[in-house]
């Protein structure tokens, strides 16, 4: 077990091995920005949970739970890869207690928006992208506390593990099922006022992510910027990534098709950094986290990256054979049809009609050796 003497407000102060600087949180505090950024932070959060709602059908929902793949594939790969992913890595990196926190409080988040976006870019299963991230958004209420009990064990000798408010983080996440609800409802009632909610909340998250990381980098500093260790960028780069391989994986071992497999990937990489920053913003103290409050911002950066080099790729390579997939469908259903045809022509050999008179007509056997 980890341990430290440390007090409080400087339990992120740490080494090269990991430390996060959080005594930089009282710069980041004592801005006049920081209530400001507080209220964008849940403005952002309210406006993507609605779109995420308006993007639901119920009618969809309840072919789903009928059949709950999605629902099941959104259960390992969110809240048993993810947040396993994020441990195994603050650990292999040596994180201190406050970036470690940063990085499992990531890995435990549900799915998130740029999935759904993602997805229609690579001819994905749209269906099954919104319910997967729908279906995480829900059983993060009960399974995203569980995971940060379980996983923060390691370090809970530290005063920010001890401080850990499971509760706000619940209510967090609870303060997300309304705006769900109301776009729920607005989906059923005003099809086209969801669409274009949908297509605000996707614009929404793009422009909240870049103002968000201009107003904390001020905010922070360029100094405590740079001094964020090494390490800390590496899992930024490398658990989008690993989480993009083992949703393929997990879609594979489905047997699932293949535009199902590109769209769970996208969905168990793509994590909710909104929600993410809202926790971090609003439930822990800016002494205690300091310059780490940057890390769901960097993992949204180099997520996005990731996926778009994941929608290049298969639009120059992978898209060709997509289109061949279907018109090979296609082809097969032509070729069963005509074979059907000639089976029902050949039926016809067992007798010849022919027409003499107009009033007039006699079978003719055919004759079958013996």
């Amino acid at each position: 077990m980890a341990s430290s003497e440390q007090p409080p407000a400087t339990a992120g102060s740490g080494g090269p091995d990991g430390g996060s600087l959080a005594g930089g949180g009282e710069t980041f505090g004592d801005r006049s920005l920081s209530q400001g950024l507080s209220v964008l932070v849940g403005l952002g959060l309210c406006v993507t949970m609605l779109g995420l709602g308006c993007a639901v059908e119920l009618g969809q929902l309840g072919q789903q739970l009928r059949r709950p793949v999605g629902l099941l594939l959104a259960l390992l790969g969110q809240f048993v890869a993810m947040p396993l992913l994020a441990f195994l890595l603050a650990l292999i990196f040596a994180l201190d207690e406050v970036a470690a926190v940063a990085v499992l409080l990531c890995g435990c988040c549900p799915g998130g928006n740029l999935s759904n976006l993602m997805s229609v870019l690579v001819d994905g299963d749209m269906n099954l992208s919104i319910i997967m991230t729908a279906s995480s958004t829900l059983l993060a209420l009960f399974l995203m506390p569980l995971c940060l009990w379980i996983y923060s064990r390691y370090w809970i000798n530290t005063a920010v593990v001890q401080l850990l408010p499971l509760g706000a983080v619940s209510l967090t996440l609870g303060s997300t099922l309304l705006p769900i609800g109301l776009g729920v409802l607005i989906r059923y009632r005003h099809p086209r006022a969801a669409d274009l909610l949908v297509k605000i909340s996707l614009w929404s998250l793009l422009v909240t992510l870049v103002v968000l990381f201009i107003l904390t980098g001020t905010m922070l500093g360029p100094d405590l910027l740079a001094q964020i260790p090494a390490s800390v960028y590496a899992i930024a780069v490398l658990m989008p990534l690993a989480g993009y391989a083992v949703g393929y994986g997990l879609a594979t071992v489905f047997k699932m098709p293949p535009h199902c497999r590109r769209t769970v990937s996208l969905e168990t990489g793509c994590q909710n950094v909104q929600l993410c920053t809202a926790i971090l913003k609003l439930t822990f103290s800016p002494e205690l986290i300091g310059s780490m409050y940057m890390f769901p911002l960097l993992y949204a950066l180099f997520q996005s990256a990731e996926a778009g080099l994941f929608v290049l790729a298969y639009k120059m390579y992978g898209r060709d054979s997509y289109k061949q997939d279907t018109l090979g469908e296609e082809e097969d259903t032509d070729i069963s049809y005509k074979k059907l045809k000639e089976e029902e022509v050949a039926d016809t050999s067992y007798g010849t009609v022919t027409t003499e008179e107009h009033n007039s007509i006699q079978m003719e056997p055919t004759q079958t050796a013996l």
